[in-house]
């Protein structure tokens, strides 16, 4: 029988959601999607926790989302109505633990990019290993992840660099601009994340719930929701457009198979 790709478990007052695709470093299909936010919505409504966990199996949080050749793709090709409808679904997921009622404690390691490191960043808290990488490089391929978060955790111009050129940063680097909360040996993930999200079930759960809504309506008041909303309508028509780079990659990525194209374009920025 085949394993589910999103695990609900709890651990006393916790609730724990496992991505549980370790073979593929947790790329997010539509599957996966689907069940990830059933699993968070699950979680959300369980009478008997008051804290979740976002957890990953493997030795990646997640590569973000599978990019590979797909007859949906192919489809959405030069359709910037049918990119929309799909990137809003996309950030339908990464949206959702910002929604929740309870906070959500990510756990990561190894890769966080894309689109998992998006929904990483709207996770309450973030407890990564010493080996995680964060990252959005997308741009490298003429897309950019449209939930436009990143500008609100580390700053404008921290989040200008990171997002034009595509870079990851490392853990402890991550941790110095804020982007997460707390960074612990590869070993010690997840007793470092448990040990906290107890902690954080100690509190009640009325007055965590509170406090997370009135964090988040000041955000949205600042203009949070509507920067989100920017960005998918601003960045969905660019899935669609026809660029050098973009043209190149879909044509090896085709041909010759996704590493084929993420290694033409990663040797172009060696230095």
């Amino acid at each position: 029988m085949t394993a589910p790709l999103v695990l609900y478990t709890t651990d006393g007052r916790v609730s724990i959601v496992t991505l549980n695709r370790p073979d593929k470093l947790n790329a997010i299909t539509p599957e996966l999607k689907k069940l990830l936010i059933e699993r968070f919505h699950e979680a959300d409504a369980d009478p008997g926790t008051s804290v979740v966990v976002v957890r990953a199996e493997g030795r990646s949080f997640s590569a973000g989302y599978d990019i590979g050749p797909s007859p949906a793709r192919a489809v959405r090709r030069g359709n910037a109505l049918a990119w929309h409808e799909s990137l809003t679904d996309d950030v339908r997921l990464e949206m959702t633990p910002w929604d929740m009622r309870k906070p959500v404690i990510a756990s990561v390691q190894g890769h966080c990019l894309g689109g998992g490191c998006e929904m990483v960043m709207m996770c309450d808290v973030t407890v990564a290993a010493d080996d995680a990488l964060f990252g959005e490089p997308e741009i490298r391929f003429s897309n950019v992840g449209p939930a436009l978060v990143m500008p609100f955790i580390v700053g404008l111009k921290r989040a200008r660099e990171l997002l034009y050129m595509g870079d990851p940063i490392d853990a402890k680097t991550a941790l110095a601009w804020g982007m997460i909360n707390r960074v612990a040996p590869r070993a010690e993930l997840a007793a470092a994340t448990m040990k906290l999200a107890r902690r954080m079930a100690l509190i009640s759960p009325e007055s965590l719930m509170a406090t997370k809504l009135a964090i988040n309506r000041g955000a949205d008041a600042a203009g949070f929701r509507n920067a989100i909303r920017a960005g998918l309508d601003v960045l969905a028509p660019l899935y669609a457009a026809r660029t050098e780079v973009g043209m190149k990659f879909d044509e090896i990525r085709e041909k010759e198979g996704l590493g084929a194209a993420l290694k033409w374009r990663a040797e172009q920025f060696k230095e």
